[in-house]
């Protein structure tokens, strides 16, 4: 997250970068019983963004102005939740305003909401002097969701366990770019989720053998896979015809992310994916959206 300060009186305002990611892999191991699933997944952070900007001032109360994009603007945004659990974990009164400016798609399965709400707690903690430790601050975040706390980290990616919160950084080759199709419409996670049928044998024995190895573009392309995939393709068929657009434009894989419904594809290097960007841009109509990122 790139980060461009500016203090001054009355008001201070930090204005943050917020990557989406995308899962290359991602297991869903048995149901716990908190409710939660067990999860194996690799996690990579990619250069599509969002910029948040928080500005603390004298008084009281929270407020996010999040443009025109579908998502709440109350306390039920999740940037808004992490902002008054930092207040109260860091026992200070003041007044929070959040700006959201998004480049990410709501409900995409790209993680849009949980890196803003980092890009917040960031903010919030250098503009008070840094009150809360890493530990408070990946405390909150798992609070606001079990992804949150991927984007605290410093790595690019990571493998996570447990609900998606038990992280063990690795590297993921930085010349692997990704197209990306969105289809312009929402997925719920938790009805995702809930549509889910688990085997009782279930076995995380992939990524655990290679948590101490780089992951390059072939490594990456033998392992590809997502359980959820099968369950938002039988709500949404037309998730194959993205995947398929994705391969004929010359990706050497094609998936979801998440639980969807964007797919990503996966291409070697910069010029391959252009062209591939370039292609489907210039055939695909709205509310599809293309984006063309690199793996940061």
């Amino acid at each position: 997250m790139s980060s461009f300060p500016t203090f001054g009186k009355p008001d201070m305002e930090l204005k943050l970068l917020c990557p989406a990611k995308v899962n290359l892999f991602l297991k869903v191991l048995r149901k716990r019983d908190d409710g939660y699933h067990e999860l194996s997944t690799l996690m990579h952070k990619i250069g599509l963004f969002d910029t948040v900007t928080v500005t603390v001032s004298e008084g009281s109360g929270i407020s996010v102005d999040a443009g025109g994009a579908d998502i709440p603007q109350d306390s039920s945004n999740i940037a808004f939740k992490a902002a008054a659990l930092f207040l109260k974990a860091a026992a200070v009164d003041k007044k929070v305003a959040i700006k959201i400016e998004k480049s990410i798609p709501v409900g995409a399965g790209l993680a849009g909401g949980s890196t803003d709400a980092v890009g917040v707690l960031k903010a919030l903690n250098v503009l008070h002097g840094r009150p809360l430790d890493e530990k408070a601050l990946k405390n909150i975040a798992l609070e606001c969701g079990s992804d949150v706390p991927f984007f605290l980290i410093d790595s690019s990616a990571a493998i996570g366990t447990g609900r998606g919160e038990v992280l063990t950084d690795v590297r993921v080759d930085a010349g692997i770019w990704y197209v990306l199709q969105n289809p312009g419409f929402q997925v719920s996670t938790a009805k995702v989720y809930g549509n889910l049928a688990l085997t009782k044998n279930a076995e995380d024995n992939i990524l655990n053998s290679l948590k101490d190895r780089a992951f390059d573009t072939k490594a990456v392309l033998a392992f590809m896979q997502n359980d959820l995939e099968r369950v938002t393709l039988s709500m949404h068929p037309e998730i194959a015809e993205m995947k398929r657009l994705l391969k004929e434009a010359g990706a050497l894989a094609s998936m979801m992310s998440g639980s969807g419904p964007t797919v990503f594809g996966v291409f070697f290097d910069y010029a391959s994916a252009k062209k591939a960007y370039e292609q489907l841009s210039g055939t695909l109509k709205a509310p599809m959206r293309v984006f063309l990122a690199r793996g940061l």
